[in-house]
């Protein structure tokens, strides 16, 4: 059984349906990724995982269990957390509090584990500790949103954009830091508007267009696609 089963759903921005049927599936300890073009719905399913445009018909299963109609702040619970497009941290909070956000939910030594595991990622993240996260650059508070997400100690973490305004060099060592945190056992799904970083992190992937997935594919023979390749990868 696959950890995540998206089943049909059709999500709706008002009158504007969005996502017209889509299904995927992302198995445990996999990486899955989402490409296609600005509009084509990638963000929009991340969304609808994860509650906050709840999907208007079919289902979504995680670990056996329907969650399409769980409310958004329970989704987390749930073993699910979203780094959304754009990161979105408390930019007058500090990185510790931050971070302290993101296992709100949780009690324990763990709680404690989990923040020296954020700070072996992010050495940074350590660095800036009492620092406010406003005043860090795009590549730092993407480095915060991902350790705030991981603080959760989710099942899924789900990935929206991570690349997006950041320095190549930066870039570079965040997509490093997402691999090493699949090799540790964390199931990824993965949406970027770089399909070169994608697929070549990726185990497999779905090319979405218009709401609707057009082709799924190991993340190899998607690379090998012509059409992906002349609409995707530049080449």
């Amino acid at each position: 059984m696959a950890l995540l089963e998206v089943d049909d759903i059709h999500t709706h921005y008002g009158s504007i349906e969005a996502l017209k049927g889509v299904s995927l599936t992302v198995d445990e300890g996999e990486v899955v990724t989402l490409i296609g073009s600005n509009g084509a719905g990638k963000s929009t399913t991340l969304r609808s995982i994860s509650g906050l445009t709840p999907a208007s018909s079919g289902t979504i299963t995680f670990g056996g269990e329907e969650i399409t109609r769980v409310p958004a702040h329970e989704i987390v619970s749930h073993g699910i957390a979203l780094v959304p497009e754009g990161r979105h941290c408390f930019a007058r909070m500090t990185v510790r509090e931050n971070l302290d956000l993101g296992a709100h939910r949780r009690r324990g030594a763990e709680v404690s584990e989990d923040l020296e595991r954020v700070y072996e990622l992010f050495p940074r993240l350590h660095e800036r500790e009492r620092q406010k996260a406003g005043t860090m650059s795009g590549g730092e508070q993407q480095m915060l949103a991902i350790g705030r997400a991981l603080m959760a100690r989710p099942r899924l973490l789900m990935l929206d954009e991570p690349s997006m305004g950041i320095a190549p060099i930066l870039v570079q060592r965040i997509y490093e830091t997402i691999a090493e945190i699949n090799r540790a056992g964390m199931t990824i799904l993965l949406v970027e508007q770089n399909a070169n970083y994608a697929l070549d992190l990726a185990a497999r992937g779905y090319v979405l267009e218009t709401g609707q997935v057009a082709l799924a594919n190991d993340a190899a023979q998607l690379r090998d696609d012509p059409n992906v390749q002349k609409a995707y990868l530049g080449t």
